[in-house]
């Protein structure tokens, strides 16, 4: 009798470990594999790079990007313009996997799925065709060149990345990258950081734009403040820039000069419950399902308190933002309240036959039309009449809006958001220079105002 209970045990264990082990593998085939075998670090996935010659990158223009060549000795993955686009293409190294778009669109420039005839010994994977246009990334390149920080350029109207750069970058050619992967990983400057999609920063006043626009919706355009130069509640207190006091003053013309006190006491006012919701309209806390995996912007606290709520409404506090994000929300007055969701690869194509194409999608229309026409008028008159005067390009009505936000232990960010032209806008642009020191209006609204200029040459 006893030996058969442990007959019955043994037959009960062996039972719940096979039923363990098959929930397992129905698990891992259903929600992991796909994950594991796109891995960059999966060796297996250079298997298939021995019989598929992996499709070109193109600009919008047609010009190669990044190709694979072959002399019959060796098998290289080019990047004609070497550190340019290693912040947008990525890398492709047999040591140390794929990133950005060698990663994201792997499967695609593998050719995987295609039935096709092989071409000799190998096949053909699929061409990517980018929405940058590669003249102006360089411009911006040239333009950020020995600084840190970020420039996302974009069309208003349909969310097409027109340039995008990130410094400090790094040589993404496999053999320089292996060659100094370990001084590249541990350089305090983080080269391998794609800042304009993924790095984060508080958005100082630039996040302004979302404080008038929940400003606009409660009523409080036109409201006459008292500026003494400074926001005190309790604790807290926030001076204005350089200490500047303006009297009593507009919220509008607040906007134009950027008081901090005119917006903390809106900010105040109205409430975290409110300022929160109007930020997650814009996107915080939301994924903006970019081509790239990017970050998130984010309100960090657990709980906003009307304190909280000061700070956020000039881009402080616990709020962080990516350049990406911030150029949409730029965008989004641009496009009478509609953001768009971004995108940088326009079309996969086989022997120039569209295998994919991206269509212009809304990412959400955080505010009314009316609202972003307000807010246009405001950051017309930054430029014309206020901070924002180093972005004016002759003939043209640029729309923009500056912000320096400040580190507790390093030197501030300066920041502009803009676009151009603003009746009918072709272009909207995000500059942030890491850590520099100096105001947004006199060295990241240069930059914007540059950039600008130079696609509307076009």
């Amino acid at each position: 009798m006893n030996s058969n209970r442990k007959i019955i045990r043994v037959l009960i264990v062996v039972s719940a470990l096979f039923l363990a082990l098959l929930t397992y593998l129905l698990y891992f085939n259903m929600f992991e594999a796909e994950s594991v075998a796109t891995n960059p670090y999966n060796r297996r996935q250079w298997d298939d790079e021995k019989y598929v010659t992996r499709g070109t990158i193109y600009d919008q223009d047609g010009i190669v990007l990044a190709e694979t060549v072959e002399d019959g000795v060796s098998i290289k993955r080019e990047y004609p313009y070497g550190r340019l686009y290693s912040h947008v293409i990525g890398y492709c190294s047999r040591v140390y996997g794929k990133s950005l778009l060698e990663r994201e669109f792997d499967s695609e420039l593998l050719g995987k799925g295609d039935i096709g005839i092989f071409q000799g010994d190998k096949k053909k994977g699929f061409d990517l065709n980018l929405t940058i246009k590669n003249s102006l990334q360089k411009y911006a390149y040239e333009q950020l060149r020995g600084k840190r920080g970020a420039i996302v350029a974009l069309e208003p109207k349909t969310g097409k990345i027109l340039a995008m750069v990130s410094l400090p970058d790094f040589e993404p050619q496999a053999e320089s990258l292996e060659k100094n992967w370990n001084s590249i990983v541990e350089d305090e400057s983080a080269p391998l950081v794609a800042r304009a999609f993924s790095g984060l920063y508080p958005p100082g006043s630039t996040y302004k734009i979302v404080t008038a626009a929940v400003a606009f919706e409660n009523g409080l355009s036109g409201q006459v403040f008292e500026d003494t130069g400074g926001f005190l509640k309790g604790e807290l207190k926030v001076e204005n820039f350089g200490n500047k006091k303006y009297g009593e003053i507009s919220l509008e013309r607040g906007f134009e000069v950027s008081s901090n006190q005119v917006f903390c006491t809106v900010g105040y006012e109205l409430g975290s419950e409110k300022l929160l919701e109007i930020s997650e309209r814009f996107g915080v806390n939301k994924d903006i399902n970019f081509d790239i995996d990017a970050s998130n912007s984010r309100i960090e606290y657990k709980k906003m308190t009307d304190e909280d709520s000061a700070l956020v409404a000039i881009g402080q506090g616990q709020l962080l933002v990516t350049p990406i994000h911030m150029a949409m929300i730029c965008a989004s007055v641009a496009n009478n309240g509609n953001m768009m969701t971004p995108y940088v690869v326009d079309s996969v194509t086989k022997n120039e036959t569209v295998i994919q194409k991206a269509r212009p999608k809304i990412f959400a229309q955080p505010i009314s039309a009316e609202c972003a026409d307000y807010l246009k008028e405001l950051m017309v008159n930054v430029v014309k009449n206020g901070t924002g005067s180093r972005a004016a390009i002759y003939g043209i009505d640029v729309a923009g809006k500056t912000g320096t936000a400040e580190n507790e232990s390093e030197k501030d960010h300066a920041w502009f958001v803009g676009f151009a032209p603003a009746d009918e806008p072709e272009i909207a642009v995000a500059v942030v220079l890491e850590n520099s020191g100096t105001s947004g209006g006199d060295s990241a609204a240069p930059i914007a105002g540059n950039i600008m200029r130079k696609y509307l040459e076009k």
